[in-house]
């Protein structure tokens, strides 16, 4: 029996941008994501996720407990009717997606009712077949009316939005192509303009929180599981490449590894001992050569183990 993690760990990642768009946003015409007060950039919890999320599922493909609940073109009510059926069928029951709405509510509350813990015993299976739900967890309540869920998972790992160390400045560049889109296009002009935005360079620094005690109680993350997601991290923009997004690499991964479950630090006195400063401040940043990163190991506190990948 896989056994959760017993430790609580924190943790900080740096990556970097060069000439590309880590995270466009739909606001503002998909140009890169910024403070507007600081002009530091910004790349969302949920981008990151979407990435750790693509890397599990390509190594992991077709191995039993590291399928992706949350994933293109596959309806939350599809993986939903997975975990019923296969609770309902020792019932002696089975819902078909094929039903009308009110069959499946019927054939849902008759369930519930005859196994007043079957949202719990959902929630589990769930738990164990999916991995992001382990590990970020999600909301299964896609049913209607109330009938029946999965339940509502708090996931032990969660992300803060990874900031970029210093200011970073968006450009826009103008692109032609000879790809002409209509007949009638055609007849009037050889090539077509466009645009891109891109950050010449940016380096980001994201925070990270992995909860043993939400571990234990809720989802079961393992330390199988945690090896995972430290592989996924430290590679999740090796198969995600975009001509959109420019080079995008992981460059540290700094792990603070507590001695008990709850903790034996706060998390924000642990991140403050990375320190991350540019080299001349007289010209702007083009590489991760232009940063040095120092790391305050004498003033980490007892009880907390500093690993840096």
């Amino acid at each position: 029996m896989i056994t959760p993690i017993k430790n609580r760990y924190d943790f900080v990642v740096l990556f970097d941008v060069e000439n590309g768009n880590p995270n466009g946003d739909p606001d503002a015409d998909n140009m890169p994501r910024i403070d507007p007060e600081t002009g530091h950039g910004i790349v969302t919890d949920v981008c990151i996720k979407r990435k750790i999320r693509n890397y599990v599922e390509t190594v992991k493909e077709g191995v039993e407990g590291y399928e992706i609940y949350i994933k293109e073109n596959i309806p939350l009510n599809r993986s939903d009717l997975r975990a019923i059926n296969s609770v309902s069928k020792q019932e002696g029951s089975e819902v078909s997606g094929s039903d009308s709405e009110d069959a499946t509510t019927k054939k849902l509350k008759e369930l519930k009712k005859d196994n007043p813990n079957i949202d719990s015993i959902l929630r589990d299976y769930m738990c164990e077949h999916f991995f992001d739900i382990r590990t970020f967890g999600a909301v299964m309540t896609t049913f209607v009316k109330g009938a029946l869920n999965c339940g509502q998972v708090r996931g032990p790992v969660q992300f803060s939005f990874a900031q970029s160390v210093d200011p970073v400045v968006p450009r826009e560049i103008t692109i032609t192509r000879v790809a002409i889109t209509t007949e009638k296009d055609a007849l009037e002009k050889k090539t077509e303009f466009g645009n891109k935005f891109i950050i010449p360079y940016g380096l980001y620094k994201m925070e990270g929180y992995i909860s043993a005690n939400l571990a234990r109680k809720t989802t079961g993350f393992s330390d199988v599981d945690l090896e995972l997601l430290w592989e996924a991290i430290k590679n999740m923009f090796e198969h995600d490449r975009s001509a959109a997004r420019g080079k995008m690499c992981v460059r540290e991964l700094i792990v603070f590894k507590h001695a008990s479950e709850l903790g034996n630090a706060p998390a924000h006195e642990l991140f403050d001992l990375v320190k991350v400063k540019r080299i001349d401040e007289d010209k702007p940043a083009r590489s991760y050569s232009d940063y040095e990163v120092e790391i305050l190991k004498s003033q980490l506190p007892d009880n907390v183990e500093m690993i840096r990948m």
